[in-house]
């Protein structure tokens, strides 16, 4: 299991276009992914999961991943979180 906290650049936070790309990128991988924010969790396969978290600019999640394929998931989704996120 991978355990990352990243901190939501953009200042919009994580509204529905980057929802969708992130959504698309996870599904690439066989791992689950969890995305957290305080005490509530959901699982990154849904926009909807991942609007009712009401995640803006500024604040911290973490990513849980788990799976055989947890490595190059978590390197994908790093990527995204530091440089893509910013330009959605």
């Amino acid at each position: 299991m991978i355990t990352k906290d990243y901190t939501i650049l953009a200042a919009q936070g994580l509204h529905a276009r980057p929802a969708t790309a992130l959504i698309r990128l996870v599904k690439n991988f066989k791992s689950a992914v969890i995305l957290q924010k305080g005490s509530k969790m959901v699982k990154l396969n849904s926009m909807l999961n991942i609007l009712s978290m009401a995640i803006k600019g500024g604040e911290t999640v973490t990513i849980i991943i788990e799976g055989e394929d947890e490595q190059e998931a978590a390197i994908a989704i790093d990527l995204f979180f530091t440089e893509q996120a910013k330009e959605l």
